[in-house]
């Protein structure tokens, strides 16, 4: 609760003058936005999410954060740091939680091109998680890099499709993940957005993972945005469910 309260009180004070343009999140879908945060504006981006893998195990991010930093106008700096709780129900014994810090990732998102008819408006991100930098329980042995390209179609003037194809690695063997996600979204109602989406990951001799979501989002101002969100799994392999809510805040550090 304490962290909890934290983060919002990060996110509501000084609240500074909107800019033109409604801040734009890559939450809370799966599907990470093609838009770059502007040039000299810090951005943070925070969740606390539930979700049951399987039967009696269960993970909570408390938080989860995406730090943002917009190093020009076509590459924006990105930090990841995630605090998970892992919970196992045993049974007679009872439930075993283990709290920690996730492998720390860096990164970045570099603009390469604009949408022009069917082309789609197109991004590059990557992320390395490394070693030593997490918990002694959650570290892995290799450098763990992912990518993907964002992509986005604008289908009308409220309405785009989003959707990104990409690989990562887990840090632990050699083989890749190969990621898809693709999501329908739609802005209503002046300060509301809302979409649907479809997501997986399928790795060499390994079972894929496939699940469906959904959610919306409320830009208090062009700066402040509040979100919640919730998916579950067709697919064995998959995570049964997992509910999320987020906070998102930028600050223009182009101010003296």
């Amino acid at each position: 609760m304490k962290i909890f309260t934290f983060f919002i009180l990060l996110f509501t004070c000084n609240i500074i003058n909107a800019q033109d343009s409604p801040i734009d999140t890559d939450r809370p879908d799966q599907t990470e936005s093609v838009n770059l945060v502007p040039k000299k504006w810090l951005q943070f981006e925070a969740g606390f999410s539930s979700q049951e893998n399987k039967k009696n195990n269960h993970e909570c991010l408390t938080p989860t954060l995406l730090s943002k930093y917009g190093l020009s106008n076509r590459i924006e700096l990105r930090l990841i740091t995630s605090i998970i709780t892992n919970s196992q129900i045993y049974i007679p014994t009872g439930t075993v939680s283990k709290t920690g810090l996730e492998p720390v990732e860096i990164g970045a998102k570099i603009s390469l091109w604009e949408e022009k008819k069917w082309i789609p408006k197109t991004s590059f991100l990557f992320h390395f998680a490394i070693p030593g930098l997490a918990s002694k329980a959650n570290n892995i042995d290799l450098i763990a890099p992912n990518f993907r390209f964002t992509l986005q179609n604008s289908i009308a003037k409220n309405f785009a499709i989003g959707y990104n194809i990409g690989a990562e690695w887990d840090g632990e063997d050699r083989r890749p993940a190969y990621i898809y996600t693709f999501s329908p979204g739609l802005n209503f109602a002046d300060k509301w957005y809302g979409y649907i989406e479809a997501f997986g990951s399928i790795k060499k001799n390994e079972p894929s993972q496939h699940s469906i979501d959904g959610g919306v989002a409320y830009n208090v101002t062009n700066n402040f945005k509040l979100d919640i969100s919730s998916g579950a799994g067709i697919t064995k392999a998959a995570p049964n469910w997992y509910i999320a809510i987020g906070v998102s805040k930028r600050f223009n550090l182009n101010k003296k």
